[in-house]
């Protein structure tokens, strides 16, 4: 295999959202098991018991309830704070293996394996170790795809779930030209990263469907025909190394908090008291990527799927007169939005903010018409403080309302076992 002097491994969490219920709720290994998306919709993650049965990623739950009863499949709701936790804390091990992580998804991190060859007998044994520690520290089956660059891991990470031959790891840098050959064959195209349903497509009018054939193909010619990334991803497939680590993410060009009701809004007091908790929420954000906002988006929208209903949709944006991250300023500025958008006599689903104008928190330009407020900085850094300590919503602006009918629902959701001291486990003698 073509090398670039280079080595990566995938370390990927198996059915992670369901196997986070699993570490607290044992009686759920071996069971059917799903997850659903805000709001009980749809199924977001599915045990390898399910999706035996059929069951399609993103399947409406209530077109599942007759399957569900028939082979007794659980449906939980969306535990979000359980499941950043745990996935804070597999990082945290896997920051123990190289000094160079890439945080790639709740699931999924990059690891740079450079120079810690000589630390192990083998990158399989270096896997394995990985595997052995997340299982005893946190809990959680991990695979773990080891190959000279980071698409090859991706493919690796692949094979190392569905080939029982590997143990959980697969080390591409071991097998031999014939034997990469005839795994990649038996991959449809569409499971290389970056290659999508459309891009697939295309690919079949070539006469490309396999792993093996795009492997194949000449990078200039797949260059001609769909680009630079394409031709990128050929000489990654070949194990020319072309994707670096990014251990520091980019800042975000935008945030945005959009939740679906859990009922029908229609009272303008619950749309106030939910764009206000949706800026809350994004303004924790902005701070935390140590940015400021130029502008606000705030939108609303009825449900397209009650034909029934009348039909509504809007959203303005507010330009700000100085940039800023103070919860309060960018909260008057969504109601604000929000008063000059809202009609009476809809029923609304949804509503958000969307957070425009990022900029560093260093660039900041000072107002000729205002004093700087220095409180504003110690007022957010108080507000962070608390609700990071003793918990989200601590301490919220009064806006946010305290009952909020309007939240989504969340009927099966499990403890938030390692953040919430009332949520842990009950122990009867």
């Amino acid at each position: 295999m073509t090398a670039s002097g280079k080595v990566y491994a995938l370390v990927d969490c198996n059915n992670f959202y369901v196997s986070c219920e699993r570490v607290f709720n044992p009686a759920l290994e071996g069971r059917p098991v799903v997850v659903l998306s805000n709001n009980d919709g749809c199924a977001v993650a599915r045990s390898n018991e399910v999706k035996a049965l059929g069951v399609p990623m993103g399947a409406p739950w209530f077109q599942l309830k007759d399957l569900a009863k028939q082979h007794g499949i659980v449906a939980l709701s969306s535990n979000y704070t359980l499941y950043a936790d745990m996935s804070n804390r597999v990082m945290t091990i896997l920051r123990d293996f190289s000094p160079h992580v890439e945080v790639y998804s709740i699931d999924e991190s990059f690891l740079c394996l450079d120079g810690l060859a000589g630390l192990w007998k083998s990158y399989d044994a270096l896997g394995q170790a990985i595997r052995q520690r997340v299982r005893q520290w946190v809990g959680l089956p991990v695979c773990v795809g080891i190959a000279p660059s980071k698409t090859l891991s991706k493919l690796a990470n692949h094979l190392a779930k569905k080939k029982p031959e590997f143990n959980g790891v697969c080390d591409l840098t071991t097998l031999t030209e014939a034997e990469l050959c005839r795994y990649f064959s038996a991959l449809d195209v569409g499971k290389v990263w970056g290659v999508g349903r459309q891009i697939a497509k295309r690919l079949s009018y070539l006469g490309i469907d396999t792993v093996q054939t795009l492997r194949d193909a000449e990078p200039k010619l797949m260059r001609q025909h769909f680009g630079v990334v394409m031709e990128r991803t050929c000489n990654e497939l070949r194990g020319l190394s072309c994707l670096s680590l990014e251990e520091v993410l980019p800042p975000k060009k935008q945030i945005v908090s959009s939740r679906s009701f859990g009922t029908m809004v229609t009272r303008p007091d619950e749309l106030r008291e939910a764009v206000s908790s949706y800026m809350a929420r994004a303004a924790e954000k902005l701070r935390h990527e140590r940015s400021i906002c130029g502008a606000i988006h705030v939108f609303v929208q009825t449900n397209r799927f009650r034909q029934q209903d009348a039909q509504y949709h809007n959203g303005v944006t507010i330009p700000l007169t100085e940039a800023t991250s103070d919860t309060r300023r960018m909260t008057a500025a969504a109601l604000y939005g929000l008063r000059r958008i809202y009609r009476p006599g809809y029923s609304y689903k949804k509503a958000g903010v969307m957070l425009l104008d990022l900029i560093p928190e260093t660039v900041r330009q000072a107002s000729l018409f205002r004093e700087p407020d220095e409180r504003s900085e110690k007022v957010m850094q108080v507000l962070d403080g608390l609700n990071r300590d003793y918990g989200r919503n601590t301490l919220y602006l009064a806006s946010c309302g305290i009952q909020q009918r309007w939240s989504m629902l969340a009927q099966n959701r499990s403890p938030r076992y390692t953040t919430r001291w009332d949520e842990l486990p009950t122990a009867k003698a």
